[in-house]
């Protein structure tokens, strides 16, 4: 073989073993690993899905999927999927909405950035509606508001509890007023659900902000959170900015939140169907 095209080889293994140690090291393929974006350490793919997206070094908590968390929260095979086929247009004739909807529909799998249906977690039955941050943000668009008020009238008109997890950046700015009007339907709707004496818990994960936090995100009869989830109407930054002040540590974390009487306990993740299961049992309705 020629001395350049030997060097050439050589210098491409290199490149391959300095840019995936542990893959090298366990004879893994490449895009086995994440780095960890808080502690910065490799983790296992296949590890970090069986602890449910949670960092096994540092505890830090990775964005899951609507399906992922549904599956991991709800007992297996009862999840009954509701308004599956609702897609967004574009009322204001936004530049490249379209085109954008259209490259998340592929790049998650689903339609829209909530999934709503009817499942049983530890055996009862209860409405769940899932927000995915992965899809535009999690942004609430008059889709999102539309199948999360059809799945609460549902919980409503069938007498069942609701669980609704949260992951947002807000309101969707492509659709202008008609995103804002979601925050009324979606409150109005959780009011009627309310007056029958049903139960709603709130779910809160990284991040809910925006029009979510000011409307169905705090409405819960029971607000519970994920550890260390960013929750509040504007950004820390924003809020910097505009008071030219620092804020606290932490400051609109879940922690920050609970300290303060905002939200009334932290789950891990690992615990939230055991908690959830134990809190629909505790409020099921007589004769049901």
């Amino acid at each position: 073989m020629p001395m350049p095209m030997l060097n050439n080889l050589i210098k491409r293994t290199k490149k391959y073993a300095t840019a995936n140690p542990e893959a090298k090291k366990a004879g893994i393929p490449e895009g086995m690993y994440l780095k960890c974006p808080s502690c910065k350490k490799s983790v296992y793919k296949p590890d970090l899905k069986v602890q449910l997206g949670v960092c096994p070094q540092c505890s830090y908590y990775y964005p899951l999927s609507s399906r992922a968390r549904i599956t991991a929260v709800t007992d297996k095979g009862t999840f009954i999927e509701l308004d599956k086929e609702l897609t967004s247009g574009n009322p204001l004739d936004f530049p490249d909405y379209e085109k954008k909807l259209e490259s998340y529909i592929t790049k998650t799998d689903q339609k829209e950035a909530v999934i709503t249906g009817i499942a049983e977690i530890e055996g009862q039955k209860t409405v769940i509606g899932v927000m995915d941050s992965r899809f535009m943000m999690g942004s609430m668009g008059s889709v999102v508001g539309e199948k999360l008020t059809r799945a609460i009238e549902y919980a409503t008109e069938y007498e069942l509890p609701l669980i609704i997890f949260t992951a947002s950046g807000g309101a969707r700015m492509q659709e202008g007023i008609f995103s804002l009007m979601q925050m009324a339907k979606t409150s109005a709707a959780l009011a009627r659900h309310d007056e029958n004496g049903l139960l709603y818990i709130s779910v809160l994960t990284d991040p809910t902000t925006g029009g979510v936090t000011a409307s169905f995100a705090m409405l819960g009869d029971i607000i519970l959170a994920e550890p260390g989830a960013l929750i509040g109407f504007a950004g820390p930054r924003v809020i910097e900015q505009t008071i030219k002040q620092k804020l606290p540590e932490g400051f609109q974390r879940s922690e920050f939140l609970l300290e303060h009487g905002m939200i009334d306990a932290i789950v891990k993740r690992q615990d939230m169907k055991e908690t959830l299961g134990r809190l629909l049992k505790l409020h099921q309705k007589e004769g049901k």
